[in-house]
């Protein structure tokens, strides 16, 4: 599919996540001290929107029953379940463009 442009360097400063669609696919897009990250939106757990949910470092908690992701891997970070990890992609920046490649 290729690069999909998420947003402005500029609108997602650190600490800052932001939500964008793709084809119909909810991303999380996460600016961790100036490295950009993406994964799937949408908890594994109960499928609510993790953008919604609060950032601490690279992880991000889910609003709903506090489920944690890396937001760099994907990865289940804590939870008293297993539950699914998070798919997750590459991020790239030109000039003051944030994009994620599918």
């Amino acid at each position: 599919m290729g690069k999909i442009i998420a947003g402005k360097v500029s609108d997602i400063t650190p600490g800052k996540m932001i939500k964008v669609a793709v084809d119909g696919r909810e991303i999380l897009v996460a600016n961790i001290d100036g490295e950009f990250c993406a994964v799937d939106d949408t908890c594994t757990h109960s499928g609510a929107s993790l953008s919604e949910g609060e950032l601490n470092g690279n992880v991000v908690t889910c609003g709903w029953h506090k489920a944690e992701f890396d937001c760099k891997t994907g990865k289940l970070a804590k939870f008293p379940a297993k539950i699914r990890d998070l798919g997750s992609y590459k991020v790239s920046v030109e000039s003051d463009n944030v994009f994620v490649e599918m």
